[in-house]
């Protein structure tokens, strides 16, 4: 049952989700097609080895994207890491540096609510 039940999620984030089709790309470039060329230029400059070698960069981009909540990057990411020699182990800690920075700055703003209690006499 539980297979079932997440093969019906996994349909319905598609539903919301879909994948990109060559029709929706190329309407993108047609509607800003000096400003989608400067991103697509963009993208390929900041993932070039220099300092970080890609594979690092794309451990990175799959911790942003995991922080950012953005299903497409994920997945995207995931799959280039992999392809740039991560380890499944190192995407997860990835994900775990991600997860750690998310609820360090819910905590690290907490001093806002307690300057607020303070601010009430609480």
């Amino acid at each position: 049952m539980e297979q079932m039940e997440q093969m019906e999620q996994m349909e319905q984030m598609e539903q919301i989700y879909h994948a990109t089709t060559p029709e929706e790309h190329g309407r993108r470039r047609e509607l800003a097609p000096r400003i989608h060329d400067a991103f697509t230029a963009f993208g390929r400059a900041v993932f070039t080895d220099a300092a970080l070698d890609e594979k690092t960069k794309q451990l990175i981009a799959v911790a942003v994207a995991h922080t950012t909540q953005c299903p497409y990057c994920i997945d995207g990411h995931t799959k280039l890491a992999v392809r740039k020699g991560a380890k499944a182990e190192e995407v997860m800690e990835a994900i775990w540096v991600a997860a750690e920075m998310r609820a360090g700055g819910a905590y690290a703003h907490s001093t806002l609510a307690m300057s607020a209690l303070a601010h009430e006499g609480q």
